[in-house]
C-alpha cells in the first residue's frame, strides 16, 4: 500500500521553504495531485535513472521517489539545494526512508550528463523554468541515445508548439526536431492557481517517447537541424527563398516542394527534403 506524503514535523502554513526567484523563472508547483500525475507519466521501462530539473521545494520529487528508481534532483538555486539536502529529508523522513535521491547544484544547460550516467539510459522530467524550457528540450535531443522518455511542465503555448503538427502557425523548429526522434503528446493543461507565485499564463504538461526507429533517420541529424532552422527563420517565405543560401542546383530548385512554406511540410517531408538536399549538394541528383 502506497503511503501518503505528510510532514513528520509541523511548519506554519505560511512558511515557504524556498523563495521563488524571478530571475530563475521559478513558479513552484503546490498541487500534489498534479505532481503525482507528472511522476506517473514515466513508465520506467528499460531504465531506473531519473533526472529532475528544477525540483524547487520537492513537490514532484516526492512522487518520483515513490517509484523504483534513482532520482537526481538538479537545480541552479542554492536555496533549493540547501532545503532538499537538509529540511526536505526531515520533513518527509518516514516516506523517504530507503529512497535513492541525489541532490545536485548545477546548471543543466552546461552540465556534462556523462559524469552522472556514463552510458546508462535515463529519463528527464520536471516543472521546468519557463525562461529556459526550450533550451532544455534542445539539449535533451543531444542526449537522445540515452533518453527514452521525457516529460514535464512548460508554458502552455510552448508545450503545444512542441507537439504541434504541420499546417499550424505554432509548428516550428522545435516541433520538427523533437518529433523526428520522439512521439509527442500534449497531456493536460494546468492553471496558474496551482503555483506559487502564479504565472500569468496557463501551463501544459507533455510527454516525449523516443521512437523505436529513431536511429534510422533517412538523413544526417545535423543537416536536418540546419535545413529546418534555415527554413523557419524566414517562415513566411517559400523554401525556394529561405533555402537559397544552400546553392542548390537549378534543376532541383524547380521541384514543387520549393513552392511551399515550412509550416506546410510534415516531419517526414522535412527529413526527405534534407536527404534530397544532401544528395543534390553532392552532385547525385
Amino acid at each position: 500500500m502506497k503511503k501518503k506524503f505528510t510532514r513528520t514535523h509541523k511548519k506554519a502554513a505560511s512558511d515557504d521553504p524556498v523563495k521563488a526567484k524571478k530571475h530563475l523563472g521559478q513558479h513552484f508547483l503546490k498541487d500534489e495531485s498534479i505532481a503525482k500525475k507528472i511522476a506517473d507519466t514515466l513508465t520506467y521501462d528499460g531504465y531506473s535513472e531519473v533526472l529532475e530539473i528544477g525540483p524547487g521545494t520537492g513537490v514532484l520529487t516526492k512522487y518520483l521517489l515513490r517509484k523504483d528508481s534513482n532520482v537526481t534532483a538538479m537545480d541552479l538555486d542554492s536555496e533549493s539545494i540547501v532545503y532538499l539536502n537538509h529540511s526536505f529529508p526531515l520533513d518527509y523522513a518516514e516516506q523517504l526512508e530507503g529512497c535513492n535521491l541525489k541532490v545536485l547544484e548545477a546548471d543543466f544547460l552546461k552540465f556534462d550528463l556523462s559524469t552522472l550516467y556514463g552510458e546508462k539510459p535515463f529519463a528527464i522530467t520536471g516543472n521546468f523554468p519557463y525562461n529556459i524550457s526550450t533550451q532544455i528540450v534542445f539539449k535533451m535531443l543531444e542526449w537522445r541515445d540515452q533518453v527514452p522518455e521525457f516529460s514535464g511542465m512548460f508554458q502552455k503555448e510552448v508545450a503545444q508548439r512542441i507537439c504541434e503538427k504541420e499546417g499550424s502557425k505554432a509548428y516550428g523548429i522545435l516541433s520538427v526536431l523533437a518529433q523526428a526522434f520522439y512521439d509527442a503528446a500534449y497531456l493536460f493543461t494546468v492553471p496558474p492557481t496551482v503555483f506559487n507565485p502564479p504565472p500569468k499564463v496557463d501551463s501544459g504538461v507533455l510527454k516525449l517517447t523516443r521512437k523505436s526507429n529513431y536511429k534510422d533517420l533517412a538523413c544526417e541529424p545535423d543537416q536536418l537541424y540546419k535545413v529546418v532552422k534555415m527554413a523557419f527563420q524566414q517562415r513566411r517565405k517559400t523554401l525556394r527563398n529561405s533555402l537559397k543560401q544552400l546553392e542548390l542546383s537549378d534543376s532541383f530548385r524547380e521541384s514543387e516542394i520549393f513552392n511551399m512554406r515550412p509550416e506546410q511540410l510534415s516531419v517526414a517531408a522535412f527529413i526527405k527534403l534534407t536527404q534530397d538536399i544532401t544528395n543534390d549538394l553532392k552532385g547525385k541528383t
